[in-house]
């Protein structure tokens, strides 16, 4: 059925079959579309996700006929896991460029490995094609992000309350809710499990959640259509409307207007509104004062980034619904403390490390963790310097700078340059005898026993093992 076109600068296959009638998609136009796709991806996941996950997809085989797209990745894992996460934005790219692809189909290359995917997810939405939305509007919920899956702590439990209060059966005393905070610090898990709690609570309500990017392009194509009313009939019947990445809706002025009219009638109804950003409704660059006016005027909650509790939390959380998976503490605690920018890496490295340790067989350990995760781990490491840290074991400790150095063996002077040995270990890459030389040139031997005297501490102290911790926090903020 299909009929092959080679491309010279790439040494895969594009099957495109030919359409019985009207326009013809090459194989080159495929191509091009998806070069740039991909430059906005990359420019909006960051560098380190698209290599990861979008980067190793490969454009499979188009069918004119039915408008399906094949994209290929390197194994039913890698397949399993961007269906899930980036199936919607993948869909809406390929929708603005071209209206001829309306279905997208992620699977694995042929003789690639199969594995278990890690992520718990939904059999029948996984196997299926990724239908390109229509106006009116399909609710696709996560089933995976719901408040029992989300982790509180002290950054985001002012967020958790209020989402919580968003979706309970009383009024709402906010509306509309503005979530705040830095990519992959769960603004959008909240948003699912809003969803998922309104909708237990009022099973007949109308629920629509989409992002930004969506919201602007079902807007321009239903006016396209000529169907501008009803887009904005489907908006205002919504008992509960979510909007994710407000940011992106910036400098387009018919699209805010409209979104203003929506937020002002369904505020004006009673009905909630819940909108997340990456930045204050005040630091929206390009955005009516109007609208700004309608954002700010329900609860902004800040979600601040993630702290290494909280990191270790979401982690154990997250390895105790895969018992048939072993990951020492030393390992957890490792990724916790390194991959610290967003929860999003955090457990993107989790997995990482899991499906290679699944497919190879190998043992999880610190030293695959540091081998496999080298991209994100250099990506996330703060340059911590010896110096920073002598100086900040010395201030939590009440000790003079100099006895870092000293000779002396005083258990209260030992103790804390033994703590502070411990963590240039953990904290720098520099070597035991670099580390000596940093603390009088004492041998590497010395460091070795004060790395291992307070590793075996941290499990028998409950005391030297808070000083650890509160230290860990202090040098990471």
């Amino acid at each position: 059925m299909f009929v092959n076109e080679k491309i010279e600068d790439r040494n895969d296959r594009l099957s495109v079959s030919r359409p019985a009638s009207g326009e013809i998609v090459t194989s080159s136009d495929l191509e091009t579309i998806w070069i740039k796709i991909c430059a906005g991806l990359r420019r909006d996941l960051g560098a380190q996700i698209f290599g990861q996950w979008i980067k190793p997809i490969k454009l499979s085989a188009f069918d004119s006929n039915t408008g399906l797209l094949q994209l290929e990745l390197p194994s039913e894992f890698a397949a399993a896991w961007v269906r899930d996460r980036y199936a919607e934005r993948l869909s809406l790219a390929w929708k603005a460029h071209h209206s001829a692809v309306n279905q997208l189909v992620f699977q694995a290359q042929s003789g690639s490995a199969k594995i278990v995917p890690m992520a718990h997810s939904n059999d029948s939405a996984l196997q299926s094609a990724t239908t390109l939305p229509e106006s009116k509007f399909r609710l696709d919920l996560d089933p995976r992000m719901t408040f029992d899956q989300f982790i509180a702590g002290h950054s985001n439990v002012l967020a958790l309350n209020a989402a919580q209060r968003t979706a309970a059966a009383d009024k709402p005393l906010f509306s509309p809710l503005y979530l705040q905070s830095s990519t992959g610090q769960g603004k959008t898990h909240l948003m699912h499990a809003i969803g998922h709690a309104f909708r237990e609570e009022f099973p007949s309500a109308t629920i629509i959640y989409m992002s930004a990017e969506r919201f602007m392009i079902e807007f321009v194509s239903a006016m396209r259509r000529n169907e501008g009313m009803e887009f904005k009939a489907s908006l205002r019947e919504a008992d509960l409307l979510m909007i994710d990445d407000i940011q992106f809706i910036v400098g387009k002025n018919s699209t805010q207007e409209e979104f203003l009219h929506t937020v002002d009638s369904l505020i004006s109804q009673g009905k909630r509104v819940v909108v997340a950003a990456d930045r204050p409704p005040q630091a929206l660059d390009g955005v009516d004062q109007r609208l700004l006016s309608r954002l700010s005027m329900g609860l902004v909650a800040d979600i601040q980034s993630a702290g290494l509790e909280l990191r270790r939390d979401i982690l154990q959380h997250r390895l105790a619904t895969m018992p048939h998976q072993h990951v020492s503490e030393e390992v957890v605690d490792f990724l916790a403390r390194t991959i610290s920018r967003n929860l999003r890496e955090l457990e993107g490295g989790l997995n990482k490390l899991l499906a290679y340790a699944q497919l190879t067989g190998r043992e999880i350990s610190r030293e695959l963790a540091e081998e496999q995760l080298s991209d994100i781990l250099s990506a996330c490491r703060r340059r911590i310097t010896i110096d920073e840290i002598q100086r900040t074991v010395c201030e939590y400790y009440r000790l003079d700078r100099n006895e870092m150095s000293s000779k002396r063996r005083a258990r209260a002077v030992a103790r804390p340059r033994q703590v502070a040995m411990y963590l240039a270990k953990v904290m720098t890459p520099r070597s035991y005898p670099e580390i000596g030389r940093k603390f009088g040139g004492r041998d590497h031997s010395t460091v070795i026993h004060a790395v291992k005297l307070v590793e075996h501490l941290r499990g028998e102290d409950s005391e030297m093992d808070n000083d650890v911790r509160m230290l860990l926090r202090q040098l990471e903020s």
